[in-house]
């Protein structure tokens, strides 16, 4: 259900690649984080970083191989260490439960576009739209989360315009890419949301 501070929902099931590792404390509680792989339908997997509050570790502990599902909401902060910024994705775990379900890697949100949306074609000659989209928070806070969308449905989007709401469905996804620093290739990973639908909404729907 859509709420006035927009949907942002997220189901993974994967295996856990690593030990979880202190990552912050907010109002006093700990919070940790680990990479979860989660398998495409082509063979390649996505690995994508959970947080989790210790609450839920402590009912549930973690070892690499593990099988788990989550359930949370996706969050967003641009990472100011380092030369420039760089915008972090992750899960913030909501539910952690053992699984013995197929892989799933399912977003459902509605936000906001907050950038014009870019057409451009890959080398092989597909089209691809990416947007930026703004999903509000309870508190005055967003997260925001670059998507891409193909095809047909990346002709549709370059006709949308900022300020526009739409609600969405896809996958959180990651992209190594390389990147030269002071003369010194890096290899980097680069998170995005690959959306498989999307419309348009009402704004007065969208606050509702």
């Amino acid at each position: 259900m859509r709420t006035s501070w927009n949907e942002n929902h997220a189901i993974l099931r994967g295996t856990v690649a690593e030990t979880p590792v202190f990552s912050h404390s907010n109002h006093n509680v700990d919070f940790f984080v680990f990479p979860l792989s989660v398998p495409r339908l082509s063979g390649t997997e996505d690995r994508l970083n959970v947080v989790v509050p210790q609450t839920l570790l402590e009912c549930s502990p973690l070892s690499p191989g593990q099988r788990v599902a989550v359930t949370g909401e996706v969050r967003t902060f641009n990472n100011r260490t380092g030369p420039g910024s760089r915008l972090v994705i992750t899960l913030l775990a909501r539910t952690l439960a053992d699984t013995e379900e197929p892989p799933c890697n399912q977003l459902s949100l509605s936000g906001v576009l907050c950038k014009p949306p870019i057409l451009r074609r890959t080398p092989l000659g597909r089209e691809i739209c990416d947007l930026m989209l703004a999903v509000n928070r309870r508190y005055g806070r967003a997260d925001y989360l670059p998507c891409i969308t193909w095809g047909a449905l990346a002709q549709r989007c370059n006709g949308l315009s900022v300020g526009d709401c739409v609600e969405l469905e896809g996958r959180l996804q990651s992209r190594l890419y390389q990147k030269v620093v002071g003369g010194v290739t890096q290899e980097r990973t680069a998170f995005e949301v690959s959306v498989t639908t999307l419309a348009p909404i009402a704004p007065e729907a969208a606050s509702g």
